[in-house]
Order: structure tokens, then sequence, then C-alpha cells
């Protein structure tokens, strides 16, 4: 099943995407503080490397790809006036 592009949802779909991006946004912010305390905890044991080179490279890829998809959500829900 292909996945529809945002401008040809209904008022309806684009709602219900937008509440599936906020559940989104909690989960990401959970795995990014989870991320964080590995990097806190590689950084207090003092081991550089890997540790702490991985989760950096997975909250970059989480934040920006969070903030792609929230911002063009956000214009059509005020280009159409939902929110």
């Amino acid at each position: 099943m292909a996945q529809k592009n945002l401008t040809d949802l209904t008022n309806e779909e684009l709602l219900l995407e937008a509440k599936k991006q906020k559940n989104a946004a909690i989960i990401n912010a959970v795995l990014i503080g989870f991320l964080f305390g590995i990097i806190f905890y590689s950084v207090v044991k003092n081991t550089w490397g890997m540790l702490t080179l991985i989760p950096l490279f997975f909250i970059y890829k989480l934040v920006n790809s969070s903030k792609a998809n929230t911002q063009e959500l956000d214009g059509l829900l005020k280009e159409r006036g939902l929110k």
C-alpha cells in the first residue's frame, strides 16, 4: 500500500496524521534521552569511541527527520485553517 502525499489527504486524515506525528515526537524524545544517557555513561567511564559516536549519529538522524516532516504538515494545517 503506497503512502499518500500530504496534499492529497482530506482534512480528517490530515488531523489524524498530525496526531500520529505528536506521538512520534514523544517517542523520539524518549529515544533521544536514552541515547544521551548512553553518551553520559560513556563520558563518565572515560570510554570515548563507538559507544559515544553511534548514539550521536542516531540523535542527529532523529532530529533531522522529525523536523522535515513536521514543517510540511504544519504548513498544510495552517493553509487549510485547521490549526
